[in-house]
């Protein structure tokens, strides 16, 4: 790992609306949906942690902020701070970090979205954004399903977005929702406006400023953007070997608090804390949240099944 250069911040999206993942996202931010039991952005907490020069935390807020204050009551996470930041209107993501502008300091700050996965290395991307002197660098994965960001593989600098600017790129990647950010690109936002990043990025690369990219194939990432990817990440995980943050990690996937009737039949199946599964009821390919019940003789199959939004909300770190 590189020498210890700077301590900074890390700024976790959290305000989206979750529109793609409805209706799980009915009384929960997507970033605090469950994943093996624990809210998804705790991940994204262990996996910033692994960089070793993060700080603290930032989250933005919108949807059901009240979701954020059950799971972390006392604003920190393994001993490190969590600083929340609402917005009672959605800024996006380029809106959303100018709203933050006064946590941040005048050091380098990573961003990373709130709704991924991933176990990539980080150290890679430190390395590069030091040693290039950029004022963005993106970190980016050969494969995925939005090929859409385009790099000059020879300086390791964005050439083109979604072939809007240059379609000859040498290469097309998958942007992972993760980005390092100097103190300097603030001063391009405005603050209180709604405005994505991207039209900064296409203006950074036309005009030449130093807007790089990090290619990182190894460890994973996911995007839990939809139901059937999100049970689908479930059935990966215990065969895949994430996270590597955290090898000593095992994958229980029916709590112990849990009852399960013995002449039940269960099956790629997530069953969360406190929930039930009746006699003679056959489960394939389901994830049962906190405090759901399947009733007897049910056959359920591909579905999430959720529980009483309290009972969730008591048992985010069961």
């Amino acid at each position: 790992m590189p020498a210890r250069l700077f301590l900074m911040k890390a700024f976790v999206l959290g305000a989206g609306l979750g529109t793609r993942l409805q209706p799980l996202t009915e009384w929960l931010p997507k970033p605090m949906v469950p994943v093996y039991h624990r809210p998804l952005i705790s991940y994204a907490f262990d996996h910033l942690s692994s960089l070793e020069v993060i700080d603290g935390f930032i989250v933005n807020t919108h949807h059901c902020p009240e979701a954020y204050t059950a799971a972390f009551p006392d604003n920190s996470y393994a001993g490190l701070p969590i600083g929340f930041r609402h917005e009672p209107v959605l800024l996006e993501t380029a809106g959303g970090i100018a709203n933050i502008a006064d946590l941040l300091g005048h050091d380098p700050f990573l961003v990373y979205n709130g709704d991924i996965l991933s176990d990539i290395p980080l150290d890679p991307l430190l390395a590069l954004h030091r040693e290039s002197k950029n004022e963005v660098t993106l970190l980016l994965r050969s494969d995925g399903p939005g090929l859409h960001i385009g790099l000059n593989n020879t300086t390791k600098r964005l050439a083109d977005i979604r072939q809007m600017v240059d379609p000859s790129a040498d290469q097309y990647y998958q942007f992972t929702g993760i980005y390092l950010v100097e103190p300097a690109f603030l001063a391009r936002l405005t603050p209180g406006k709604k405005e994505s990043v991207i039209p900064f990025f296409l203006d950074m690369i036309r005009q030449g400023d130093a807007l790089g990219g990090c290619v990182e194939d190894r460890g994973h990432w996911w995007d839990l953007g939809d139901e059937a990817t999100y049970r689908q990440v479930h059935r990966d995980i215990p065969s895949s070997g994430f996270p590597s943050y955290a090898p000593e990690t095992t994958w229980q996937a029916h709590h112990p608090s849990a009852q399960i009737s013995s002449t039940a039949k269960v099956a790629d199946t997530i069953v969360g804390p406190v929930s039930k599964v009746g006699d003679n009821a056959a489960l394939t390919d389901v994830v049962l949240w906190p405090g759901a019940s399947v009733a007897t003789n049910k056959a359920v199959a591909s579905q999430v099944i959720r529980g009483e939004r309290e009972t969730h909300y008591q048992h985010f770190f069961p």
